[in-house]
């Protein structure tokens, strides 16, 4: 198992952290996503999977999603 944590910029309600977590949690091997909303900051999404995820899929997913990784 593997757990990661992204911090996501631009999210404000529980809307946003509906559509982070479903794109996020439609990677292949992700298990779990776990997000502590920041109105107005970095929101922090915890990724749990069976192995490393790739930064460029998480980005994909996130920008899917409407939202960006901060940096």
């Amino acid at each position: 198992m593997s757990t990661t944590t992204f911090a996501v910029s631009g999210m404000t309600c529980a809307h946003c952290v509906a559509a982070v977590t479903e794109e996020v949690s439609a990677l292949s091997g992700v298990s779990a996503v776990d997000v502590d909303l920041k109105v107005g900051g970095a929101s922090q999404v915890t990724v749990t999977s069976s192995g490393p995820l790739s930064l460029d899929a998480i980005r994909e997913a996130v920008d899917e999603a409407g939202y960006t990784l901060a940096s």
